[in-house]
């Protein structure tokens, strides 16, 4: 029986530190410090945890980092307030407003209401649309972007590979169609996105030379829906019952990792592979911000 090879995102997020720390090095020369504001709304915790690693690696990196809290029942017009003196602060390079917000607040409109040259999350229209139309100008959403650097660094070959993606969000699933399929190096793939609505989404993942899992599903793909030696992305988060953990829960993949990793020819662990590239190309996209205000 094979077990697939491992794709640790935890030592390349590694690397695209180290070559970070260079980037700021020589900002610094400039007097310029990279400057990244966190907006978090209320006190969810896995937001909470969430921030606390992006401001940790800030500082490890030497990226200035600021965490604006607002209550749980703060107004739309408070936080876009907030948002519209971090726009106008020539210190703050990026600004990241955490998700989940409180169900009264209209995400589409927090989104946009941040400067496209300060989205480090990719999800202005702006950025959206230069996503779209191939244009590297924009930012691209951290969590797909993280996942062709991924593919990249571990030589992964994906000119004319068939890419399947289940789940069509926003955040993970559309814009990953969208940086595979573009005529560019570390792209250039054949991009089926499957949903909910996809007929026998079984077959769709046995054809694809890379399966991207995004779905929001406890253990969705199962080792009989994975080509053997294909490379298999994890990208899921979930929390399900186990009684056996004294907190009676525990967290899962979108992939039933034991079961997929005899098939696979590469797989990225859950937790420590998508996670810590999300978290490492916000920061690249801070520094890019900056770079791009210094000229």
């Amino acid at each position: 029986m094979t077990t697939a090879t491992l794709i640790d995102g935890r030592v390349i997020a590694a690397q695209l530190q180290t070559e970070l720390l260079g980037r700021v090095a020589a900002l610094a020369a400039r007097d310029i410090r990279p400057g990244l504001a966190f907006v978090r709304v209320g006190e969810d915790p896995a937001s909470r945890v969430y921030v606390g690693r992006k401001e940790k690696m800030a500082t490890q990196i030497g990226i200035t980092s600021a965490t604006h809290v607002l209550p749980e029942a703060t107004s739309e017009s408070n936080l876009l307030e907030l948002l519209a003196e971090l726009n106008a602060n020539p210190s703050v390079h990026g600004i990241l407003v955490q998700a989940p917000l409180p169900k009264h607040i209209r995400q589409e409109i927090v989104f946009a209401s941040v400067l496209p040259q300060k989205d480090v999350d990719g999800f202005h229209p702006v950025n959206v649309g230069k996503l779209m139309l191939g244009d590297p100008t924009g930012f691209q959403p951290c969590t797909p972007a993280g996942i062709r650097e991924l593919l990249v660094r571990s030589r992964v070959p994906t000119d004319g590979a068939e890419v399947v993606v289940l789940g069509r969000g926003n955040i993970v699933g559309k814009p990953m169609a969208a940086i595979l399929c573009q005529k560019a190096p570390g792209a250039n793939a054949t991009v089926t996105l499957c949903h909910s609505a996809t007929r026998d989404i079984a077959a769709h993942c046995r054809r694809a030379d890379i399966l991207i899992a995004a779905m929001g599903v406890p253990e969705f793909v199962q080792a009989d829906m994975v080509k053997p030696g294909a490379t298999v992305i994890d990208v899921g988060v979930n929390r399900i019952a186990d009684p056996a953990s004294p907190s009676g829960t525990r967290l899962v993949g979108d992939v039933a990792f034991a079961a997929v990793q005899s098939v696979a020819g590469r797989l990225t662990p859950n937790p420590g592979g998508v996670g810590p590239m999300t978290i490492a190309m916000l920061m690249l996209n801070t520094v890019r911000a900056a770079e791009m205000v210094a000229g």
